[in-house]
C-alpha cells in the first residue's frame, strides 16, 4: 500500500524544491493519488498547478501514463512546460503556433509514452483527431485548469468548455478541475458540466494577509489619474531606486493607452497591453515588463490568465471591472511574494455602464448579477477581505483583515452608507463654520472643487490636497470634527444662497462671487502677482502644448506641479529634476520651456 501523503511530500521536496504543502494543496493531491475526481478552487497566487503538477509526476513513476492539462492560453502552456522542463519534467504543448514538424514531434513523444505531461487548448482536446490520438496511448489524468470557463454564471465563459467531459467517453481517468476564481454556484455547474464523479471539494483560504485592499469613488479621469499616480508613489515605483512593479488595469484600449500616456507624462516608465495592438507588440510590451524595462504596464483583461510576478507591489483598477471574480483574479497578482501589495479600485457608476455596454451582446441575468456585487462591494462599510472570502467560499466568517482601507479608516465616509439614509438631508453647519468656509475660499488663491476644499477643512493630507496647495491656507484642518459630507451640504447651501458660486461644468470648482477665474486675469496685474504670473503662464502654456501633442493638458503637467515650480522657481534641470511629478521624460521635453518661464518672472 502506497503512503500518498509521503510519495506526495516527496515529490514535491525533490523535484519542485519545496518543503511544506501550501493550504488546500495536500487534499487536492492525495484525493488525486487515490484515483478521484477533484474540484479545487484557490485563490490567485495559492500554488493550483502544483495540484496536478505533482500527481502527474507519481503517476509517470507507476506507469500509468501521461497527464492531459487543458489551458486556455498559448502563452500559459509554455510558461508552465518551460517551468517544467527546468525542473527536469518531459512536458510539451500542442497549440496553433507551432509548426506542422514541431507538433508532430511532440505527437511522436507522447504516443511513445515519453510525457509525463501535456498541455493542450480546450478547443483541441475536443477535436475527433485529438481524441483518437489519446485513445492510442497511457492517460494518467486530466487537469482542467481555469474550470471557471466551463459555467455561464462565471466571468469568462467559453463554450469549448462546455464538451470536455467528451474526454472520458474515451479514456475513463481522473479529473481534477482547478480555478482561483468561482462562487459557490460556479462550483456547482463546473461539477455537473464536467461529469465529475463524487469529487472531493477543495476550498483554500482566500485571505492575503499581505493585501491591502482599497475603493475610491471618482468621476472624472483627472482625479483617477491622481489617485494612480499617487498609489504607484506609495509602493515606491517612480525611478530605479526601489525594486517592485505595478499593473494598472482599464477596461477599453483607448482607456489603456490614455492612462499609459498620462503616466508617462508624469514620470514613470510605462507600457500598455491590449488585444488590439499586434502579437508582435504585445510580445515587446510584456518583454519589456517581465525584464523590468518597464515598471508599470497598463493593461485590459487580454493581460491574463498565467500571470505570475513575484514583485507586484501595486494594482490600480482604473476602472471597475465586470465581476468580483474577475476584480481578484487580476488585484490577486499583488504581493505573490509575500511581502506587501496595494490593490486600489477606482470605482464609479459610469463604470458599470461601460461593462453593460461591452457585454451587451450577452445581455444576461449572471451579467446584471455580477455588476450588482461588484457594486455592494465597492459601496461596503465592512472588512473588504471578509467580503471577498464570502463571494468565493460562501461561508460569511466574522473577521477583520486590519489592512483595508473599512478596517483602516472605518469613520471614512462612504456610498453605502449615504445612500442608506439617502432621504435623510444632511445637516449643515452654523454660521461661524460658514463664515469659515467662505474665508478658506476667500484664502485660496486659484481654483478649487468642493471636495478638495472640504478635505483641507477637516486636515486630510491626501495629494490632490497638499498638490493644489491646501495645507497652507490658514484654514487647514479647522474642521477636523466634522463630517465631509457635512462640509459639502454647507458649502451646496452656501452656494444656494449665493454666497459663494460654482463655476465649471465639467470639473466645477467653488469662488466668491464676483471673483474672475485665474485663466482671465490680465497678464500684466500688480502687485502680489509673484505667483498668479508663473502659474498663469505656466497653465497656458500646458494647453497650448496639449493642442499641438494631442494630449489632455494635466497629460503635459499637473496643477500641483506648476503650483511646486512657482513655490520652488528652479534654474536648472537639475532642480526640476527634484519637483515630485516632473520626471526625466518630461524634463527633456518641457524643461527649457519651463525654466525660461520662470525666468521671465525672476525679477517680479
Amino acid at each position: 500500500m502506497i503512503d500518498r501523503t509521503r510519495e506526495a511530500h516527496a515529490i514535491l521536496r525533490a523535484v519542485f524544491g519545496h518543503s511544506e504543502f501550501r493550504g488546500g494543496q495536500r487534499e487536492a493531491i492525495e484525493a488525486v493519488l487515490d484515483r478521484r475526481d477533484a474540484v479545487v478552487l484557490l485563490p490567485t497566487g495559492a500554488g493550483k498547478s502544483s495540484c496536478y503538477q505533482v500527481p502527474a509526476v507519481a503517476f509517470a513513476q507507476r506507469g500509468l501514463g501521461t497527464t492531459i492539462v487543458i489551458s486556455p492560453l498559448i502563452a500559459l502552456m509554455n510558461d508552465q512546460v518551460s517551468g517544467l522542463v527546468g525542473r527536469g519534467i518531459a512536458a510539451a504543448a500542442i497549440h496553433s503556433h507551432q509548426e506542422d514538424d514541431e507538433q508532430r514531434a511532440v505527437i511522436g513523444r507522447l504516443l511513445r509514452g515519453e510525457l509525463v505531461v501535456l498541455y493542450v487548448s480546450p478547443e483541441r482536446a475536443t477535436l475527433d483527431s485529438f481524441k483518437r490520438l489519446i485513445a492510442r496511448t497511457r492517460i494518467a489524468m486530466f487537469a482542467i485548469d481555469e474550470a471557471h470557463c466551463v459555467s455561464q454564471w462565471g466571468h469568462d465563459f467559453r463554450p469549448e468548455y462546455m464538451r470536455l467531459a467528451e474526454l472520458r467517453e474515451v479514456v475513463d481517468v481522473p479529473v481534477i478541475a482547478l480555478t482561483a476564481t468561482a462562487t459557490p454556484r460556479v462550483m456547482a455547474e463546473i461539477v455537473r458540466s464536467l461529469g465529475l464523479r463524487e469529487p472531493a471539494i477543495v476550498r483554500g483560504d482566500f485571505r492575503r494577509p499581505n493585501l491591502a485592499f482599497d475603493v475610491q469613488h471618482h468621476r472624472g479621469d483627472e482625479t483617477r489619474l491622481e489617485a494612480t499616480i499617487e498609489a504607484l508613489d506609495q509602493a515606491g515605483l517612480r525611478g530605479l531606486a526601489k525594486p517592485g512593479r505595478g499593473i494598472i488595469y482599464c477596461s477599453t484600449r483607448k482607456k489603456t493607452e490614455s492612462v499609459a500616456d498620462g503616466l508617462k507624462s508624469a514620470g514613470f516608465s510605462v507600457g500598455y497591453y491590449h488585444a488590439g495592438r499586434t502579437a508582435l507588440a504585445r510580445e515587446r510590451a510584456q518583454h519589456a515588463f517581465a525584464m523590468g524595462k518597464t515598471r508599470i504596464l497598463v493593461a485590459t483583461s487580454a493581460f491574463g490568465m498565467g500571470v505570475d510576478y513575484p514583485d507586484v507591489r501595486a494594482i490600480v483598477h482604473f476602472q471597475a471591472p465586470g465581476s468580483l471574480e474577475a476584480y481578484y483574479q487580476e488585484a490577486g497578482r499583488a504581493g505573490r511574494d509575500g511581502l506587501a501589495g496595494r490593490c486600489l479600485l477606482l470605482f464609479g457608476q459610469a463604470d458599470l455602464m461601460t461593462q453593460r455596454r461591452l457585454h451587451q451582446d450577452e445581455g444576461s441575468q449572471r451579467s446584471e448579477d455580477a455588476l450588482v456585487a461588484l457594486e455592494r462591494y465597492a459601496n461596503a462599510s465592512t472588512c473588504r477581505q471578509r467580503i471577498l472570502c464570502a463571494h468565493f467560499t460562501g461561508v460569511a466568517d466574522e473577521f477583520a483583515c486590519g489592512t483595508c482601507d473599512t478596517c483602516v479608516e472605518p469613520d471614512r465616509p462612504r456610498p453605502a452608507a449615504r445612500d442608506a439614509y439617502r432621504d435623510a438631508p444632511i445637516a449643515t453647519l452654523g454660521g461661524a463654520e460658514q463664515q469659515l468656509i467662505i474665508e478658506a475660499v476667500r484664502s485660496v488663491h486659484r481654483k478649487v472643487g468642493k471636495g478638495n476644499l472640504a478635505k483641507a477643512l477637516r486636515g486630510s493630507k491626501s495629494k490632490s490636497v497638499v498638490a493644489h496647495g491646501l495645507v497652507h491656507i490658514p484654514q487647514y484642518g479647522a474642521l477636523s470634527e466634522v463630517t465631509e459630507a457635512a462640509i459639502g451640504a454647507t458649502i451646496d447651501q452656501l452656494i444656494k444662497e449665493r454666497r459663494l458660486v460654482r463655476k465649471g461644468r465639467k470639473y466645477p470648482t467653488v469662488a466668491l462671487p464676483g471673483a474672475v477665474s485665474p485663466r482671465r486675469m490680465p497678464r500684466n496685474r500688480s502687485a502680489g502677482s509673484r505667483t498668479g504670473s508663473v502659474i498663469l503662464e505656466l497653465d497656458s502654456y500646458r494647453k497650448r502644448m496639449a493642442r499641438q501633442l494631442k494630449w489632455k493638458a494635466y497629460m503635459v503637467l499637473q496643477h500641483g506641479v506648476i503650483t511646486a515650480i512657482d513655490k520652488a522657481r528652479p534654474t536648472s534641470k537639475d532642480a526640476l529634476a527634484r519637483i515630485p511629478g516632473l520626471g526625466p521624460s518630461k524634463i527633456a521635453r518641457f524643461g527649457d520651456d519651463i525654466l525660461a518661464v520662470v525666468r521671465r518672472h525672476a525679477q517680479t
